[in-house]
């Protein structure tokens, strides 16, 4: 099995400290083995799409364009 070095911030490591009994390492493993099946997954979905693309380009605009309505209408615009 290979070996990783990771940096992570300093109150992260403290916290990680607090509950040794965590085997951090497996999460680290178990997290990155997930990751890895998204992107597979994806891949996949990319690989059997017909979309251009510009096509996804403009349904990720309209998708961002109608979070940030509801968004607003629910009051968290800030004002």
């Amino acid at each position: 099995m290979a070996n990783m070095t990771l940096s992570i911030p300093e109150e992260l490591y403290r916290e990680m400290q607090s509950h040794s009994e965590i085997k951090w390492s497996e999460v680290a493993r178990q997290a990155f083995e997930l990751k890895i099946r998204e992107l597979h997954w994806m891949d996949e979905v990319l690989r059997r799409s017909e979309l251009s693309e510009g096509d996804a380009e403009r349904i990720g605009h309209k998708v961002k364009h109608e979070i940030a309505k509801r968004f607003l209408k629910k009051g968290h615009g800030g004002t």
